[in-house]
């Protein structure tokens, strides 16, 4: 099984609790999990990536060719059914113009047409119709969504200090 990361659970480890100067440990398991097949993103997330035009674009850029991946058919033809979904959810009309236009139902769509499990920091809130979120999609449609932490439990991340390293 292999996991799709959502822009905001690379965003959120920069700004705060895997910043590069802070847990580099967190950013060279996303490498290793990369080659061991386990973690992915796709190209919209990319792209979405290099609008911050920081060290996150930096570290994306620097990503080997397959860690975004590209929008292949099958995800095509799974965005019509995530879009005709969301337009007929009782959202706001701003909340679902918001959600389509970001790369989260092509995300979506990738992780329902792939078998993948989409990690993001976003939660179900019943009866949100301000915001469309990821998991309220994911759990309408049958996707498997988990918030980053479950998703590095479930792969025993783990990031600590070598035995011997000497604290300041």
């Amino acid at each position: 099984m292999a996991y799709l990361l959502d822009t905001n659970t690379l965003i959120q480890a920069k700004n705060e609790y895997y910043a590069f100067d802070l847990c580099p440990g967190f950013w060279d398991w996303l490498d290793l999990a990369f080659e061991r097949g386990h973690v992915y993103s796709i190209e919209p997330v990319l792209k979405e990536l290099r609008d911050g035009d920081d060290a996150l674009t930096d570290w994306a850029n620097a990503r080997p060719e397959g860690f975004f991946l590209p929008v292949d058919a099958a995800a095509s033809a799974r965005i019509a059914d995530v879009v005709r979904w969301v337009q007929a959810a009782d959202f706001k009309d701003a909340a679902k113009r918001d959600f389509l236009a970001k790369a989260d139902p092509i995300l979506i769509a990738c992780a329902w047409a792939h078998g993948h499990v989409l990690a993001t920091h976003e939660v179900h809130i019943p009866g949100e119709k301000k915001k469309v979120k990821i998991p309220t999609v994911c759990m309408q449609l049958g996707v498997e969504s988990v918030r980053t932490f479950d998703m590095l439990r479930r792969q025993s991340a783990s990031f600590t200090l070598p035995l011997g390293s000497e604290l300041l």
